[in-house]
């Protein structure tokens, strides 16, 4: 038997005693005329008219099913159902459906359903049988006439029958193909092929398909190849259909004895003829071979003896001989095969099998290696290197980086890191080294190409690229960075190599406010040393409402009544960049709290202290300016600054109008008067006990102590002090001649405010005399009214009562004091 050049395994291993010789036992003297399987069993019809069924261990029941020859036998796959067409005694044919679960008294499948068939001419024989899913069932005749049996085929009242007559050839083969939106019949004469479309009732029609037929048992359908269909063996070759027409065709020369098919193996048992001296002395043997019509490969052949059916059940094919001998076909695990191939060092035909068995992705991939391994070795760098791009989702790229690193073999490595980069898993080391590969080749179009192809997915680490295009050409580094918008990049390289200071503020101008936030934190003291006032005046706008420069001033949104977030960076977040330049970091903090009167604590802090330092270290004309600067922000209900702080920040810096101020504001006046007693302004001090005396009289104690411990003190502030303390009796004069004491103060100098003592204390000398005599006048009165009441009689002529002025009534109360009540 020739065949197509198909490359030629073994796959199969053959077993030759499967069933340790029952079903040759059990067969034994009996013709088998017809054979199925499905549902875990094997059936064989034979001459007699009886049914063998032989399950998973081999053991075979025998029933009779018809009294004459079993012509055709189908068990359907996912049922118990079996179908089978014989003979009665008068040579009627029979369509008989068994359960083969189900069991009579005899132990037998038990029948449900026995229809005679009754196709047009007397003689005709019955010898095809196809069953689809327990719905449909045609049964094909010798004289060309096919039986269409539709409904339950276990049900003989559901089925509706129709005879489909177009040929006049015996019929070889029948097959159901049903797709979603049709259902056609597949029909082969020994003398063409062709096909039923049975979608619509009683509406079937002809298609056909080939001219040239083919004997029994020489066709069969199969669902897992798209382009085949049908398939049917003829001498010269094995010719597939579809509903569209004919499909693909192998050539395997030999008359075709049987064909039968499981997933995508194609099992052809044909003649062999070898030369013998002529045709009449040929020698004629059978070969079986096994085909992968998937991959295209022979994998399996061997002679057979003359072969009565081949079945397809439990992983097997099972091939029955001369004699019921069984014999089973077992493919190999896949592990075996692969293991063959890899031998062989046939891995082009390991990654076809294996993709076939759907083995998974690091599975394949380990193959891929081993492929590109193989041709590594053998020197074909190109070959390896379309290899082992295959392995990038699994493989490390280390492996096969450290394999391409001599220089002769740049160029490789350079495709490998390309594809790498395609498919997003370059690292930055690997992008580093892919940019050297090109540097090292003079491939600077190519690296061009790499970085700034415009329409091409990003496959590769931006960041990456543009530092390593940094060290050989900063242009190129720029414009990858621009049009990736990497603006980290751009406004470190305009900075650090070009010193485009003004251009950059520039570019970040146009940021998105987040973007132009994070490049200002990041770079803002270098711009603010190299370009403080335009530096300066953009911190002014990205702490007000920015809006990037080109976008127009007013979003459309606002017009849509859209509340819109305002994009505004927070002032302190920058204060720390002007340390060295506190110029301009009193221009941005005035304009913050200009736009926004309720900054932080820490803004106007910061603002207080760097007027005070500037105020300390400037000339009378700048003292003057920021001073009141100092003082109407102190005085600005707004602001909102640490009172604390800035008292001790005026004391620092000896500011005393901002200190008298806070000193006053607080109601500090004990402090006030400390201040101007150690500054030895005794007019201030006068000042401050006038303006705050009344409401804190013990300030002018303090001023008498503080007059008291100086001995410039003026006069005059002594003896108003004095006066003070005299007219308000603030204290003992005792006292204040104790304080005096120890002062430089003359007689002269306390002479009035001695005077003025002396001259109270006689007048209230005088005064308590008079209360002394007034007392003692009243006292002998009361005396002699007490003494006349109890030496004289008391005579009440009251007749009204003192509490409710009414006459009063008895009983009443009288009084010795001369009041009178009534009792109740």
């Amino acid at each position: 038997m020739a065949f197509m050049e198909w490359r030629r395994f073994t796959f199969f291993d053959l077993n030759k005693s499967i069933d340790s010789g029952k079903i040759s036992e059990a067969l034994k003297g009996s013709q088998i005329t017809t054979s199925s399987s499905g549902h875990n069993n094997l059936v064989f019809g034979d001459a007699e008219g009886f049914v063998h069924l032989a399950n998973r261990s081999f053991d075979v029941s025998t029933f009779r099913a018809h009294d004459g020859k079993v012509n055709c036998v189908h068990h359907i796959q996912h049922s118990s159902f079996l179908v089978t067409v014989g003979e009665d005694e008068g040579g009627n044919s029979i369509l008989r459906v068994w359960d083969t679960e189900k069991k009579d008294k005899q132990g037998s499948p038990s029948s449900l359903r026995s229809h005679r068939l009754q196709p047009g001419g007397r003689g005709a024989t019955v010898t095809a049988l196809a069953v689809h899913q327990n719905q449909l069932v045609a049964v094909g005749h010798s004289d060309g006439t096919i039986l269409l049996q539709r409904g339950d085929v276990g049900r003989e009242r559901a089925t509706k029958q129709v005879v489909l007559r177009d040929s006049s050839d015996s019929i070889s083969g029948l097959a159901f193909r049903i797709t979603a939106r049709a259902m056609f019949l597949f029909v082969a004469t020994t003398a063409g092929s062709f096909l039923y479309n049975i979608t619509t009732k009683d509406k079937e029609f002809k298609q056909n398909l080939d001219s040239l037929g083919c004997e029994r048992n020489c066709c069969v359908a199969t669902d897992c190849i798209p382009e085949c269909n049908f398939i049917i063996g003829r001498t010269d070759a094995v010719y597939c259909y579809t509903p569209e027409g004919r499909g693909p065709c192998y050539a395997i020369e030999g008359k075709k004895k049987l064909l039968q098919i499981s997933r995508t193996y194609l099992v052809v048992v044909a003649e062999d003829r070898k030369p013998g001296g002529g045709e009449e002395n040929s020698i004629t043997s059978l070969t079986l071979t096994v085909l992968d019509l998937q991959n295209k490969f022979l994998v399996y052949t061997a002679p057979v003896r003359e072969v009565q059916a081949v079945l397809s059940e439990w992983g097997y094919f099972l091939v029955l001989t001369e004699g019921n001998n069984l014999l089973a076909l077992a493919e190999k695990d896949v592990q075996s095969k692969l293991s063959m191939l890899f031998k062989k060092n046939l891995y082009d035909v390991a990654i076809r099998i294996a993709k076939s068995q759907q083995y998974d992705a690091e599975g394949l991939s380990d193959i891929f290696r081993q492929y590109g391994d193989h041709l590594y070795s053998k020197g074909d760098h190109s070959g390896a290197i379309e290899q082992y791009i295959k392995t990038i989702d699994t493989l490390e790229p280390s492996y096969i980086i450290r394999k391409f690193l001599d220089s002769q073999l740049i160029e490789y490595l350079t495709t490998y890191l390309q594809a790498l980069h395609k498919y997003g898993l370059a690292g930055e080391d690997h992008t580093t080294l892919l940019i050297n590969c090109y540097s090292k080749l003079n491939r600077t179009d190519k690296l061009r190409e790499f970085v700034l192809t415009k329409d091409r997915d990003l496959d590769f680490d931006v960041d990456t690229a543009i530092k390593v295009c940094r060290q050989v050409s900063s242009a190129d580094a720029l414009t990858l960075a621009l049009k990736h918008r990497r603006h980290d990049w751009y406004v470190k390289i305009q900075l650090e190599d070009k010193q485009e200071y003004k251009k950059v503020l520039e570019y970040i101008s146009e940021l998105p406010f987040h973007d132009a936030e994070a490049n200002m934190k990041k770079y803002g003291p270098l711009l603010l040393k190299e370009a403080p006032q335009e530096t300066t005046d953009f911190l002014k706008k990205l702490c007000s409402n920015y809006k990037p420069k080109g976008e127009p001033l007013i979003d459309p949104r606002e017009f849509d009544g859209s509340r819109l977030e305002e994009n505004r960076a927070n002032p302190e977040e920058f204060i720390h960049l002007f340390l060295e330049n506190p110029d301009m970091l009193i221009q941005f903090l005035e304009h913050s709290i200009q736009v926004d009167p309720h900054e932080s604590n820490l803004v106007y802090n910061t603002l207080v202290e760097q007027y005070l330092q500037v105020w300390e270290a400037g000339d009378m004309e700048e003292k003057r300016q920021l001073g009141q600067k100092v003082i109407m922000l102190l005085q600005n209900p707004d602001a909102n600054y640490d009172r604390a702080q800035t008292l001790i920040l005026c004391q620092l810096h000896h500011f005393s109008d901002g200190l008298l101020y806070l000193y006053e504001d607080s109601k500090m006046y004990q402090h006030m008067m400390r201040y101007y007693a150690s500054s030895r302004d005794y007019e201030g001090l006068l000042a401050c006990c006038r303006k705050f005396g009344g409401q804190e009289p013990t300030l002018w104690v303090q001023a008498l102590n503080a007059c008291s411990k100086d001995s410039g003190a003026p006069a005059h502030v002594l003896s108003e002090i004095l006066l003070v303390i005299e007219k308000d009796r603030l204290l003992p004069p005792l006292l204040v001649i104790d304080a005096l004491a120890s002062s430089s103060a003359t007689l002269g100098d306390v002479r009035s405010y001695l005077l003025g003592v002396l001259k109270g204390e006689e007048e209230m000398t005088k005064q308590e005399q008079a209360l002394i005599e007034k007392y003692s006048a009243e006292t002998r009165a009361i005396r002699q009214q007490i003494n006349a009441i109890e030496t004289s009689n008391v005579i009440f002529r009251a007749n009204l009562c003192n509490a409710c002025n009414q006459h009063l009534e008895m009983p009443s109360i009288h009084f010795l004091c001369q009041h009178s009540f009534h009792q109740q």
